[in-house]
């Protein structure tokens, strides 16, 4: 529980200001008394007759002198009203007063197209909320409401900047402030002003803020209580359970990245030391169970990770005060009663998309994708590796019940096995070798079991490289993440993702191993094998130092496993030396990519590509025999791309075909790999608000149609073609973000570009009317969609009272127009009945 309350001043440090909060309670009991919200609209009884509300008690008597204002309550001095807090009787909403308004009164006319219907002020009152003033003369207020809390915690870095927008230097338009003119006696004054009543707006988010770490502080207790007490921050702690739903500046993205590593790494060790005999196929099969996200989620649900993770954007409105009730309630309708949802029971799992993820009802049950869990798990590991080191993290492994746990005496027992190994017929290569890596072994049998293949050509020693190399992975897995982790912290966690997937696979591993001159060491009986390797080494030989492998070409595997297996054997030899590895490895892994440098495969650039232009891929592939072959099309405004591609796996084929496809954009001019936004991409299917069509808004339709050149042999029009079929959608959504998310999967069956949204906004300054909805402002989007070999349709949509809504109406309407054009056949709802499975 806690107490906030405003002081007097600055200046006077610990000095309660009781003025402005007896003057608070003063007003919301003059508002539970007086409040015109409670009155009920009298009854008209004959033309003459003036509905006329209740004459609410004044609490001062009012004088007439003009330099006197009469609120509500009180009666005041022009001057002393400024930077005032008042209340509206008939809103309850909250204003802040910046002056009155010289030769103004009630009778003074609207401004603006949208307040035609009331002649005056006064006018508007009467009709509207049934109120005769009874000090029309008065000038009005001007005042600036301030009333919205707002969340403070979001992510800010990316919205304009004020004079200069960062990504293009052009200037950003600030938008006016929202003012309000209202008459006097309409408002309650309160006695604090307007600096005080701005720190109220601070409170949702400080206190969410403080709650947070507090729940943060509160598991790093429950850890430290099992024997895990390393001080980790709570800050860091906080940020390892924040996803990146809650729009913050911080998210568990980068420590997920970092604990992933981690996680695979002591495992790693935990296993190749504890099973001498076992090989590196079965290894690799146990970790994998261990590692697994189903493993993982089980881990964090038995430490009851989901009470903890925060995955929802702090909504300030809900936010109430300890012991208090929020005025925006969400009702549950899970049809559980107790509070905790009980995870071993089915019928609370479910796959429907519709779901709000992340934000609990009023019984504190939210929906959680089990990947959330899991993730939590591996971010946590990775913030307590980050604040104390691997022992740290170790240590929350054993809390959390995996089983890693490192005994130096098996060490021992590997380097012996190891020590045991003839070597003497190798010794000269293990030198070179050593002089190479500018490590010397103290066992050699390591360096000598690190470079024997499966097919060695002395068979029955009874030893290969598979075993290091299995326990190598995971050491130089950690120890680039690590690397990158450290060296680039400004780096948002998806691009530090492809810089790891660039720097840690098969390929740059085996450029290492050539450019480093280790390939001839590798003691091997395959002549297939050894011709793959002459191949590889006569490419990239012909290669720049930093140039990277074109699609088509894959490294032999045997090569990038030699680093590993070597990176392995260091490790063992050291005793586990972390710094020691890195110290050798660094300069043979050498130059690691930088984010300047980073290149993307053309599979993933394509995709990416496409996605920020709103264009839809279709692939097709068929093996024959060892090679896959891959098609891939893409559908512009005036013409479709082809790309083909063949390769020895799916993936090398694609990568063939996106890359021609990037060939042809980039005659074209398209090469920008920049995302730009999309309306469509805020698509939230579980919006609760209802969009509807009417007469009106088909009314205002203009439709423009660009019909292009015909091509010989090309049916422009995809309905009068009888080889077409009429796609046909299901059932409009008409929840917010159904007629979006009907038009956006449409596009993408038909490879059509996504449709683009231009919106007018009209301001007015009273609420308006607009459907259900009421707000100061109304919103009417123009929706254009290219369908390619047809032309343009351009359609406008119904105002609505926000954006989003608007661009949902648009959507509805165009998706009418399609289905009366014959290009596509909305299908009808049929109503369902559905029953709970109890049993």
């Amino acid at each position: 529980m806690y107490l906030l309350l405003p002081l007097e001043s600055e200046d006077i440090p610990l000095k309660i200001n009781w003025t402005g909060i007896e003057s608070c309670v003063s007003a919301v009991e003059f508002l539970r008394i007086n409040a015109v919200l409670n009155f009920q609209k009298p009854e008209i009884t004959d033309g003459n007759s003036s509905p006329v509300a209740s004459d609410p008690p004044i609490a001062t008597k009012f004088s007439d002198d003009n330099n006197v204002i009469h609120l509500a309550n009180i009666s005041a001095s022009v001057d002393s009203l400024k930077e005032m807090v008042v209340v509206a009787i008939h809103t309850g909403r909250i204003y802040s007063i910046l002056d009155s308004v010289a030769n103004t009164s009630s009778e003074s006319p609207f401004e603006g197209d949208s307040d035609t219907n009331y002649s005056s002020f006064a006018d508007y009152y009467l009709k509207k909320y049934c109120i005769v003033l009874k000090h029309p003369e008065q000038p009005l207020l001007l005042l600036k409401q301030g009333h919205n809390s707002h969340n403070l915690l979001v992510d800010f870095r990316n919205e304009g900047a004020p004079l200069e927008n960062k990504s293009d230097g052009k200037k950003v338009v600030e938008k006016p402030q929202q003012h309000a003119h209202m008459p006097p006696e309409l408002l309650v004054g309160i006695n604090i002003n307007t600096e005080i009543l701005k720190s109220f707006y601070l409170l949702p988010s400080l206190m969410h803020r403080i709650e947070s770490l507090m729940l943060a502080s509160q598991l790093r207790d429950e850890i430290s209580r099992h024997g895990c007490n390393f001080n980790i921050s709570s800050s860091l702690i906080l940020e390892a359970l924040t996803t990146l739903r809650c729009n913050e500046s911080f998210s568990m993205e980068r420590l997920e990245l970092l604990g992933d590593s981690v996680l695979k790494y002591a495992v790693s060790c935990h296993l190749f030391l504890k099973y001498p005999k076992k090989h590196e196929g079965q290894l690799s099969s146990i970790r994998s169970n261990i590692v697994c996200n189903s493993a993982l989620h089980k881990l964090g649900t038995n430490r009851r990770l989901q009470e903890y993770v925060r995955d929802c954007a702090f909504d300030p409105r809900r936010w109430a005060a300890p012991g208090q009730r929020t005025i925006w309630p969400s009702p549950c309708d899970h049809g559980l009663e107790m509070t905790e949802v009980p995870l071993d029971d089915i019928k609370y799992y479910g796959e429907d998309k519709k779901l709000m993820l992340g934000k609990a009802c009023d019984l504190g049950h939210r929906w959680m994708i089990s990947k959330t869990i899991s993730d939590c798990v591996e971010s946590l590991i990775g913030a307590y590796y980050v604040g104390g080191g691997l022992n740290a993290a170790l240590s929350l492994m054993k809390w959390l019940g995996v089983e890693a746990e490192i005994e130096h005496s098996l060490i021992d027992e590997a380097i012996k096995v190891a020590s045991l190994y003839c070597y003497a017929p190798k010794v000269d290569e293990i030198g070179v070798i050593e002089s190479k890596i500018g490590y010397k072994f103290c066992t050699k049998g390591l360096l000598l079991e690190a470079i024997t293949h499966g097919t060695g050509p002395e068979q029955g020693v009874g030893y290969c490289y598979q075993r290091l190399e299995f326990l190598g992975d995971a050491v130089l897995d950690v120890l680039i993440t690590l690397h990158l982790y450290e060296n680039h912290r400004n780096v948002d966690p998806g691009e530090l993702t492809d810089l790891r997937s660039a720097s840690v696979n098969n390929d740059s591993f085996a450029l290492a191993a050539v450019r480093w001159n280790l390939h001839p060491h590798l003691l091997h009986g395959s002549l297939h094998l050894d011709n793959q390797i002459s191949a590889f080494v006569k490419i990239v030989s012909g290669m720049t130092s930093t140039a990277s492998l074109a699609p088509e070409i894959k490294a032999p595997k045997a090569l990038g496993d030699l680093v590993e297996s070597i990176t392995g054997a260091v490790f063992i030899d050291s005793k586990l030396d972390l710094e020691q590895v890195w110290k050798v490895m660094k300069p043979i892994l050498s130059p690691i990519v930088t984010p300047d440098k980073l290149e993307l495969q053309p599979s993933r650039e394509l995709i990416e590509l496409c996605d920020s232009l709103g264009y839809f891929i279709k692939e097709n592939f068929n093996a024959k025999g060892d090679l896959v072959q891959v098609e891939l099309k893409l559908q512009l405004e005036d013409v479709l791309l082809n790309g083909q591609g063949s390769g020895p796996t799916r993936k090398a084929a694609r990568g063939m075909a996106a890359l021609r496809i990037l060939k042809q954009l980039e005659k074209r001019g398209i090469t920008s790999s920049k995302r730009k936004k999309h309306e469509t991409d805020d698509v939230d299917p579980t919006w609760s608000k209802d969009v509807e069509t009417s007469e009106s808004a088909r009314k205002k339709q203009k439709v423009h149609e660009l019909q292009q050149q015909q091509q010989p042999g090309i049916n422009r029009d995809l309905v009068s073609s009888e080889s077409t079929e009429i796609p046909v959608v299901p059932p409009i959504e008409m929840k917010k973000g159904g007629p979006r998310q009907s038009l956006y999967e449409l596009c993408k069956k038909l490879q059509w570009p996504m449709p683009s949204f231009e919106t007018m906004e009209q301001k007015s300054r009273t609420p308006i009317q607009i459907g259900d909805a009421t707000g100061f402002n109304s919103f009417e989007s123009q929706i254009c969609l290219t369908i390619p070999d047809f032309g343009k349709i351009e359609l406008t949509g119904e105002a609505r009272a926000d954006k989003k809504s608007s661009f949902d109406s648009a959507a509805l309407v165009m998706l009418h127009e399609l289905a009366r054009r014959g290009k596509i056949v909305i299908g009808e709802r049929r109503v369902q009945s559905l029953m709970w499975i109890l049993n």
